[in-house]
């Protein structure tokens, strides 16, 4: 099915599931519970207060919020008057918050005052005092205390009123498949952040058909802990749910006894993440009592998830299906993915899957050739998937996507006989010993199987004899005595020589940016510093 031509917009795919699904509930979020006509209803006020602030099609406005029920009502309204979503980032701080305000011409900001102490419009005003999305009457306090010239969220509803219903269901409709949906920043550990450009069409075919093929039914229950600001939450979440009529739970912080809690009281049948929410979860001593009965679907999201991890998720939480798949923003988070009941439990802990449904992969050398198969390379994809480009960058699009629509990913991949795909390392990681190339994924993955780490870094530093040699940051296991020696005798008895880390360094954490992606130029510098 093309989830494109028959939801039209993702606004629109709320008002199509109202038909079918109307009396199901549709968004939950403690005393607020609505059902899918309800939500449509809700939906169609928040458009006509959208636009008596003056969005028209085509303006950016910024959210800025954890996940919460009325962040996903801002994107709805947003981009049901046509507007494009540019989601931010809740860890960021002023500068950063001000760069992508400015870069995308955001010309109105959803925000929240009351979330873990963060004065969000305190740091961006602080730092970019002019911007035209913080100005007075520009700020949206979604929730928490509003100050003057700003518009706390009853009034921001209250003005809606004054636009015509019709108009704002006109406005619905007068979205297309490829109109601009969101801009979405990547994150980068060096330099500014990037606008990646996706359309509601894109959006609506990609992860309808991915959240079709992961299992997701009318009825299903998904607690949302990967955050609304990235496609995981958004696209694959609660975009997903909507489609296929399903109840969105949103969770704004992540605490595993808490989710347990939820997941038994709630009934969860979805649930994903990245690999330290399940390994928190496994850890839990609340995990022995609870009631996990009604859990159906489970995905691990990461470009390397230890197959360890995966037969944990399998053999403790025991989900009808375990997920695996590959994107980045730049393909609308969907490159390959596994397919329940075709792949083999083996495929599912062991790759990403193959290419998705109407996708093209190659696997290619520094020269853009394809490589053999069981050759490592860079992954490229094509297809309908890939962005038309960065906002406001075409060189940087130019740099990314090829004349005739490959995109390059960046990552190192080997492909089998049989079209399965594993990820190898990002392309700019590689380090090479003695001629050797070396993955530092795969070596963190190797390190992370000794009992007293609990998360692992490999960086590359220079060496006067073999060019380059490998180092390991570690954070150890709480209550483990972790020993750096030790750690580096355990690897060089495990792996090859040219592979295991020369050095290795205990620390209490890993330095990351605000997407939680470990900043590994940082730790190159560490790591030369102390030579």
């Amino acid at each position: 099915m093309r989830y494109d031509e028959r939801m039209v917009s993702i606004p629109n795919a709320v008002r199509v599931s109202a038909g079918r699904h109307g009396g199901r509930e549709a968004l939950v979020e403690g005393e607020l519970r609505l059902t899918f006509a309800e939500l449509a209803e809700t939906m169609i006020d928040v458009v006509r207060a959208v636009m008596a602030l003056g969005i028209r099609p085509g303006d950016r406005v910024g959210v800025w919020a954890p996940n919460r029920a009325r962040w996903i009502l801002a994107a709805l309204g947003i981009q049901g008057a046509g507007g494009v979503l540019v989601p931010l980032n809740t860890r960021f701080k002023g500068e950063e918050a001000a760069y992508i305000l400015r870069k995308s011409g955001a010309t109105a900001l959803f925000t929240v005052t009351d979330f873990l102490g963060n004065d969000y419009l305190g740091m961006v005003r602080g730092a970019a005092p002019d911007l035209p999305a913080v100005a007075p009457g520009r700020v949206v306090v979604m929730s928490g205390e509003a100050a003057d010239g700003d518009v706390p969220w009853d009034r921001f509803v209250e003005n809606g009123r004054t636009v015509d219903r019709a108009r704002a269901e006109a406005a619905v409709d007068a979205v297309g498949p490829d109109d601009p949906s969101d801009i979405m920043f990547t994150s980068g550990t060096t330099g500014h952040p990037k606008g990646v450009v996706l359309t509601h069409g894109q959006s609506l075919r990609a992860h309808g058909w991915l959240s079709k093929v992961m299992g997701f039914r009318p009825g299903d229950r998904y607690l949302i802990i990967p955050p609304f600001f990235h496609t995981f939450g958004y696209k694959a979440g609660w975009m997903a749910c909507f489609v296929h009529g399903a109840t969105v739970l949103p969770q704004a912080v992540f605490a595993a006894d808490e989710v347990l809690e939820l997941m038994e009281r709630e009934r969860i049948s979805i649930l994903c993440g990245p690999p330290t929410l399940f390994r928190d979860i496994l850890a839990s001593p609340r995990l022995p009592d609870a009631d996990l009965s009604s859990l159906r679907v489970t995905m691990a999201s990461a470009a390397q998830v230890p197959p360890e991890l995966v037969r944990d998720i399998r053999e403790v939480l025991k989900p009808e299906i375990v997920h695996s798949g590959y994107g980045l923003t730049e393909a609308t988070s969907l490159v390959t993915a596994t397919i329940h009941g075709q792949d083999a439990v083996e495929e599912v802990t062991t790759t990403v899957g193959r290419a998705a449904w109407e996708v093209e992969v190659r696997i290619v050398d520094g020269d853009g050739r394809d490589v053999p198969r069981g050759t490592a390379g860079e992954l490229w994809c094509r297809g309908y998937n890939v962005t038309s480009g960065y906002w406001d960058e075409p060189e940087r699009t130019a740099e990314a996507i090829t004349p005739d629509g490959w995109l390059r990913t960046g990552d190192v991949a080997v492909m089998d006989d049989r079209g399965y795909i594993r990820i190898v390392d990002r392309l700019k990681d590689v380090v090479i010993v003695g001629g050797f190339n070396v993955y530092p994924a795969e070596v963190e993955r190797m390190l992370a199987a000794h009992p007293d780490v609990a998360s692992v870094a490999v960086v590359g530093v220079p060496d006067e004899r073999m060019g380059e040699v490998t180092a390991a940051f570690v954070v150890p296991r709480p209550g483990a005595e972790a020993d750096a020696e030790r750690i580096r005798a355990w690897a060089a008895e495990r792996m090859a020589g040219f592979k295991a880390p020369r050095r290795v360094f205990v620390v209490e954490e890993l330095p990351r940016n605000a997407s939680a992606k470990v900043l590994k130029n940082e730790l190159r510098t560490r790591a030369r510093a102390s030579r």
